[in-house]
């Protein structure tokens, strides 16, 4: 069984990246740009109402404020202030989701702070608070990341459901963290491979690693990049053969 999310909403303005409407007929979960690394409040309200409509569960992406950079510049935030924008981010989702008759149902930090917070105990806190904060004392919002990462001990601690995350697009390293997006083969750009890998991961549990070696990947969710070329297409030739390998592909509870 597993959970099929993508990032989505990743625009601003008159600039559009993502097929949002055509990878909402594929996934179980969107990942909605909060409007740090991507996306508007039009952006924001229009993907909320398409995905309340395919019965889609909302997700806040929430990144450092890097528009320019798209999320993926290495940034130093103080743990207070990361963990207030957090809570806005995820509270300005909330506004567009519960218009849509839906509501935010988990968190997903997006490209620099997602990796930042695999190893940063500080950062990964930060983000936790902020999402305790957005939830309340008693609402259980569930946070995405990679396994064995401090973010996802860090949410467990704080009483929030971790959910371990894996991309069938992306290189890891022997310890099972993703390759930096600036070294060769650091992204996959081979369909059949990205096919393959997203199988092995959800059948599996296990992938093959950039030195060759085979490294566990206890993955409850699988992320299809809504910013590769084709990625609607990739997408439903993914959940078309996890389902023919017999993979119960549903969103994550």
């Amino acid at each position: 069984m597993i959970d099929l999310n993508a990032d989505l909403g990743e625009g601003f303005g008159r600039w559009t990246l993502t097929d949002d409407e055509a990878l909402l007929s594929v996934v179980t979960s969107a990942n909605v740009a909060c409007g740090f690394h991507a996306g508007d409040p039009s952006i924001m309200r229009r993907v909320c109402e398409l995905a309340a409509q395919r019965g889609v569960r909302i997700g806040a992406q929430v990144s450092y404020r890097d528009l320019a950079g798209f999320g993926r510049r290495a940034m130093d935030v103080p743990a207070d202030e990361l963990a207030d924008e957090v809570a806005y981010q995820v509270g300005a989702l909330e506004v567009f989701a519960r218009a849509a008759g839906s509501r935010v149902s988990y968190v997903k930090p997006h490209g620099a702070l997602y990796n930042r917070t695999v190893h940063d105990a500080g950062q990964a806190a930060a983000v936790v608070a902020g999402v305790r904060t957005a939830a309340g004392p008693d609402r259980d919002l569930p946070v995405l990341g990679l396994p064995g990462s401090l973010l996802l001990a860090a949410a467990e601690t704080a009483g929030l459901t971790p959910v371990p995350e894996a991309f069938a697009d992306r290189a890891y390293t022997p310890a099972g963290t993703l390759v930096p997006r600036g070294e060769p083969g650091a992204v996959l750009h081979d369909p059949d491979a990205v096919v393959a890998r997203a199988v092995a991961m959800a059948a599996d549990g296990a992938v093959e690693a950039a030195d060759g070696s085979r490294i566990a990947v206890p993955a409850r969710s699988l992320c299809l990049h809504g910013d590769t070329p084709g990625a609607a297409g990739l997408a439903r030739r993914v959940r078309q053969a996890l389902e023919a390998a017999g993979v119960r592909v549903e969103a994550f509870t």
